[in-house]
């Protein structure tokens, strides 16, 4: 590396056991291979519940999370990070679990301004049995990513969805469905990157986000410069009042139609496989792959 690094030895940690495994498994190698390349000492690990003696082995300087959905981004593993003392990528605990809560999540976003859907928790057998919400809404787990497990109800829709499944959580989200365009903004230390838009040929599921072809981004977004400014606006007041450290990345739906623009979530710890969003907009503002890893691993901390 050209300059003085505060950290050497990185632990990146990936896989685990939640339902966003294998997108975890590509970034964490993808992120491996680039901090790497920034000239640091990599070692992967693919956490799972020996992961404390797996660290306590290693003795990293740092961890680059690259975990994505339960467990590896709603605080679980940062409070060990935080219990052994050992700084690490993303942020901290509060914020991750609060962001990972899109229903707690959306009281903050509200009480700083931010314009959100109208939504509620149910029951599946409730949703199954008759309209929670008149159509058209969206139902979706309230603390997952990834688009893992959505089912879109339009409107006219004479039966709601059959979500009573054995492996259902206890509670969904149901939330009324905006029409139109998609919207995403990644901040990074504190500032937003850009305005990125999101075509695809239908709703943007798991494999639209993951698989090549699944989907097209046009960056910057061409959108009225107001509706850019409050992208911009809304993702870097999301990404402070949550506590956000790092790199967040923040989804928008806006309806051309009624000019309402809503936050969808903020993601604390955003994907980084080759087609991910955070380094497209890195690289639109001049930041190689192996520049943005770096400055995430040498702005790890533990504490705060």
């Amino acid at each position: 590396m050209s300059r003085v690094a505060k950290y050497k030895k990185i632990a990146v940690l990936m896989g685990g056991p939640s339902a966003e495994r294998e997108v975890s498994l590509v970034s964490g190698r993808e992120c491996a291979q680039g901090l790497r390349d920034a000239g640091y000492e990599v070692v992967e690990i693919d956490a799972g519940d020996d992961l404390p003696e797996q660290l306590r082995a290693l003795k990293p300087d740092a961890v680059f999370n690259a975990l994505h959905g339960r467990w590896g981004e709603d605080g679980c593993v940062q409070g060990i990070l935080e219990w052994m003392r050992i700084p690490y990528t993303h942020s901290g605990v509060m914020a991750s679990a609060v962001a990972m809560d899109k229903e707690k999540a959306k009281t903050v976003f509200k009480a700083v301004g931010i314009p959100i859907a109208d939504s509620l928790l149910a029951a599946p057998a409730d949703i199954a049995a008759r309209h929670v919400m008149p159509p058209p809404y969206v139902v979706k787990p309230y603390n997952e990513g990834s688009s893992i497990g959505i089912h879109i109800v339009t409107a006219g829709a004479n039966t709601p969805p059959q979500v009573n499944t054995p492996d259902a959580p206890d509670l969904l989200m149901v939330e009324r469905y905006i029409a139109g365009r998609e919207f995403t903004v990644a901040v990074s230390n504190g500032e937003a990157q850009a305005v990125t838009e999101i075509i695809t040929e239908g709703w943007y599921d798991y494999a639209a986000k993951y698989q090549a072809g699944g989907s097209r981004h046009e960056i910057p977004a061409q959108v009225s410069e107001d509706i850019a400014a409050k992208c911009l606006d809304y993702a870097e007041r999301a990404h402070a009042a949550l506590g956000c450290r790092g790199v967040s990345r923040s989804d928008f739906r806006y309806d051309p139609e009624t000019g309402e623009l809503i936050i969808l979530e903020t993601n604390t710890q955003p994907g980084m496989t080759p087609t991910s969003l955070v380094p497209e907009q890195a690289a639109y503002q001049g930041t190689s792959f192996a520049e943005l890893v770096a400055w995430m691993v040498e702005d790890a901390s533990c504490g705060r």
